[in-house]
């Protein structure tokens, strides 16, 4: 039997910032170091930080971030690691994990299943792999792979592993969150390790990058599914882990792969102290996506150097719940509120604008917009000619709402945190320039029947009702009229909420959408398919659904083709 250390560092980089990445993966070789480790891995592209995107064009960049890979290598002794980063190639540049060892890079493997779809587009920026990298530690052989590398059966690293008696999987992933994710990878890691018969040490990174949300959650787990140790998810971790191992019988040649032999970087044997096996706490789905949408809100902050966000609280449920992910994410004393009051603003919601506020312990700014409207409707007066006024007074309010908020982010450097959630967006129940003014759109992603599971969340956590119960119970309003309710525009959530997971989420056809009146499906496909536009020109925000509406769902917005007529009718 082989004991061996194995260290996974959960890290948190900062896409392009190399030298704050290059500390950070510094500190965690010598805590690995300090921990008697014999091997860490950190997760896929670590050096630049996930994903780079087009920084991958920039040549400065890939040489950098190679540049701190070589560092990294003279300076690292008395541990072995397997550090992602972004390998230069003849023609291009190759999604890349390098082994390092006692002062030079030992060798370096190339990712070879490129994932482009959903919020994948690396064909765009990579080129793939074409050899696997296997290297043995005291008799202990390990195998090479980067996250879509197990994702697929049958994949020429599958076939690697197997033909070359792999007793341990590595594999170094940036795999983005939605809801239930977690499961999958770990489906995914247990047919992989299944089919090599051997160990599987998943590593995964975590931390807000623009609208994705990485989790974590490393894992390792055996052939048969069973979990050995996990690390915790939504926050930096070294998950450490001692096994025991018999090794393979080995090939006399190797298959496809280049092959290094490794000393024992720390040799303890059995004076080395066992450490038990972690497991993390399994989390329930609401509370995934709370932490989810806390992370991301928390680290757009912060990586893109803002000290405070503004809301504008209307008294509403939506206006809530991004508060209290503000103040869980930031603290109170960096978030503010904005209630702007009109003519048709109910004493209701006002006030809970302020308990709300209170009970956040957050500063609340009052400016009424009943003045500036009618500004507005004098100026506009000529203009507008005879008639009535409609759905232009109503966006008007909204309208104004938006240039206070921004305003007050041009004053004082605040970030305007969005209120929107997914329903609404998804059927243009808002308004350009108005709503959609802003930043980031904390719950972009969030159904409106999930912004009420989330609130309940929020009040359970508290033990109290920081969101007042007068909100969670108040019908849906945008208050821009008299007596306004969303039911008077929408169908109930719960009915539009169903329709639109099967026509967004699933890309289903209104006539396969079945439970609901055929003539509402097509009226609510024709209200998502004709404000794309609106959707094009909203800020970004966080995904945690399986298909969110910008990097995952890209419809043209001049487009004729419709799912709820078929050709010839």
């Amino acid at each position: 039997m082989t004991s061996l250390r194995i260290a996974q560092a959960q890290i948190n980089p900062i896409v392009g910032d190399i030298n704050g990445n290059f500390e950070k993966i510094r500190h965690r070789l010598d805590e690995s170091i300090s921990a008697g480790v014999d091997l860490v891995t950190f997760p896929e592209l670590a050096v630049t930080g996930y994903p780079p995107e087009d920084l991958l064009l920039r040549k400065r960049f890939v040489i950098e971030n190679v540049e701190a890979l070589h560092d990294l290598a003279e300076s690292c002794f008395g541990v072995s690691a397997l550090v992602g980063f972004a390998d230069i190639v003849e023609n291009g540049v190759t999604n890349a994990a390098a082994l390092i060892s006692e002062g030079k890079i030992i060798a370096v493997y190339h990712k070879m299943e490129l994932p482009n779809y959903g919020v994948f587009d690396e064909k765009r920026h990579f080129k793939p792999g074409s050899q696997c990298l296997v290297f043995d530690i005291s008799g202990v052989r390990f195998a090479v792979t980067i996250c879509e590398d197990i994702w697929i059966p049958g994949s020429i690293t599958e076939t690697c592993a197997v033909n070359n008696a792999a007793d341990i999987i590595l594999n170094i992933s940036g795999s983005p969150f939605f809801a239930g994710k977690y499961q999958i990878r770990k489906n995914i890691a247990t047919r992989f390790a299944g089919a090599v018969d051997c160990l599987l040490f998943f590593n995964n990174l975590i931390g807000g990058q623009d609208e994705l949300v990485f989790d974590g959650g490393s894992f390792v787990i055996d052939s048969t599914g069973m979990l050995i140790s996990s690390a915790d998810r939504f926050r930096e971790d070294l998950l450490i882990t001692d096994i025991e191992i018999s090794p393979k019988p080995k090939p006399q040649t190797g298959w496809n792969a280049i092959c290094h032999s490794l000393n024992r970087s720390v040799s303890k044997g059995n004076g080395r102290n066992y450490i038990e096996p972690r497991i993390a706490q399994e989390l329930g789905e609401v509370e995934e996506i709370f932490q989810a949408l806390t992370l991301g809100v928390g680290d757009y902050v912060r990586k893109n150097g803002f000290k405070t966000v503004v809301i504008g609280l209307s008294g509403g449920i939506d206006s809530a719940l991004t508060a209290a992910i503000a103040v869980e994410a930031l603290g109170a004393d960096r978030v503010v509120g904005v209630t702007m009051p009109s003519l048709y603003t109910s004493n209701e919601t006002f006030s809970d604008a302020g308990a709300l506020s209170a009970n956040l312990g957050v500063e609340l700014i009052s400016v009424p917009i009943e003045d500036i409207l009618n500004s507005f409707l004098k100026v506009l007066e000529g203009p507008f000619r005879s008639g009535s006024l409609g759905l232009e007074k109503e966006n008007l309010q909204a309208r104004i709402r938006g240039a206070i908020l921004m305003a007050l982010s041009n004053r004082f450097g605040w970030l305007v945190l969005t209120t929107g959630n997914k329903s609404e967006t998804a059927v243009g129940y808002c308004t350009l320039y108005g709503d959609t003014a802003g930043g980031f759109a904390a719950i972009k992603d969030v159904p409106k029947t999930l912004v009420y599971e989330l609130s309940e969340l929020v009040n359970r956590k508290a033990g109290k009702p920081l969101i007042p119960d007068s909100i969670l119970r108040r019908p849906p309003t945008a208050e821009l009229r008299l007596n306004q309710k969303d039911e008077d525009s929408l169908p109930p959530y719960s009915v539009l909420d169903s329709i639109l997971k099967a026509y967004v989420e699933e890309d289903a056809a209104c006539d396969e959408i079945l439970g609901h009146p055929p003539e509402l499906v097509r009226e609510v496909a024709r209200m998502v398919d004709r404000n794309e536009y609106k959707r094009r020109q909203a800020p970004p925000g966080i995904k945690i659904t399986p298909k969110a509406f910008g990097r995952d769902r890209r419809l043209p917005i001049t487009n004729r083709h419709t799912q709820y007529t078929r050709r010839g009718s």
